[in-house]
């Protein structure tokens, strides 16, 4: 099925929709699968023929599968720069596949919950996201997912490595399983350092909003396993499902130090932020990033009223470059960016304030 990406716009993608198991502070769980097809050689080493064949391979074998032949189907090296990095906002493919060349897709299911990178790093990355804690429920849709597909395609197999992959910290399962988790009070406490010396002594690694090579904006940290060799995938699934509520744990912990030991000065702290968005003339995707994070915050905790998270996950998601862009209907450089995020935030804000008040 072809989508008009327009069409996502108006609404909120499964990773921010703040509707799944400890929404509060886990913003979305999700495992990826990494897969190669045995006919072929590694991306690196594939020509501009075998990339296409392999594309054609993927497509024609997932119209076999009634359970996934109403996917979106994306030649994503046709589209603009802008639609790639709006998808790539969306979560549903990686800027590896966006800084990519040649043939590379994706297909999408309509809910965003399930994306098939093809052509990335390697021929085949499978990925499934739900909201909030609920790793087990990705786990399920997954797997179901990688049985179907191996039944229509000869996946490159060893029997004593497993899955063979192109880079060699993937082999075996080919599994990442990764929760995202926004942690304010533990980096206000300075904490947050503490947190993640103890997760790499277990080997878990601790990324950025976009994964591998990319920073911590809005308080956002991504908790995921690093071994995929001599583990089964319910290990691995398990060693993340069980330290993540330690990590919420904490959060709390530190969110009730705040409230109880400095409510004034971390109201003071949410209440500029608050304001800075409402009232700001231009405003970078970074600093709006920070500030609405401690307005989550503020909402999670009651010191705000106006707002519900759905709201404020909505603006981290639009107020994205690319994002931005496909709501103002053309391309912005970095200035007019940043006076077009600056005007939806105080609109948007503005009509909240309006809709509370007249709601009173």
């Amino acid at each position: 099925m072809n989508v008009d990406l327009n069409e996502l716009t108006g609404r909120a993608g499964e990773w921010m929709k703040g509707a799944g198991p400890q929404s509060d502070i886990v913003i979305s769980s999700r495992i990826r699968l990494a897969r190669n097809i045995a006919e072929f050689p590694f991306i690196r080493r594939c020509t501009a023929t075998d990339r296409a064949a392999i594309d054609k391979a993927v497509r024609d074998r997932l119209a076999e599968v009634p359970k996934l032949n109403d996917l979106y189907y994306l030649r994503v090296d046709e589209l603009s720069d802008v639609d790639r990095h709006f998808l790539a906002e969306r979560q549903l493919i990686s800027r590896e596949l966006v800084e990519a060349e040649g043939a590379r897709s994706v297909a999408i299911d309509p809910g965003e919950r399930l994306s098939l990178m093809i052509n990335e790093e390697d021929h085949l990355r499978i990925q499934v996201m739900k909201s909030g804690f609920d790793l087990v429920a990705a786990w399920d849709q997954i797997n179901e997912v990688d049985d179907l597909l191996e039944s229509k395609l000869t996946y490159a197999f060893h029997d004593k490595l497993g899955y063979l992959t192109a880079c060699p910290t993937n082999v075996g399962t080919g599994m990442r399983v990764s929760v995202m988790l926004h942690l304010p009070a533990l980096v206000i406490t300075q904490q947050i350092e503490k947190v993640f010396r103890s997760l790499q002594k277990i080997n878990l690694a601790v990324r950025g909003l976009y994964g591998e090579g990319s920073q911590a904006m809005g308080d956002f940290y991504q908790i995921s396993n690093q071994i995929t060799l001599g583990r089964s995938e319910i290990e691995l699934r398990n060693q993340v499902h069980d330290v993540v509520p330690m990590i919420i744990d904490y959060e709390r912990r530190a969110r009730d130090f705040l409230l109880k030991q400095n409510q004034q000065d971390l109201h003071d702290k949410i209440s500029r932020a608050y304001g800075i968005l409402r009232t700001a003339q231009t405003i970078s995707s970074e600093e709006t990033m920070h500030l609405l994070s401690s307005v989550r915050m503020g909402v999670n905790l009651g010191l705000i009223d106006d707002l519900m998270i759905a709201d404020i996950n909505k603006l981290f998601v639009d107020t994205q470059p690319a994002h931005l862009q496909k709501l103002r209907g053309g391309p912005l450089d970095t200035a007019g960016r940043n006076s077009e995020r600056a005007l939806y935030l105080r609109r948007y804000l503005s009509q909240k304030e309006k809709d509370g008040a007249d709601q009173n």
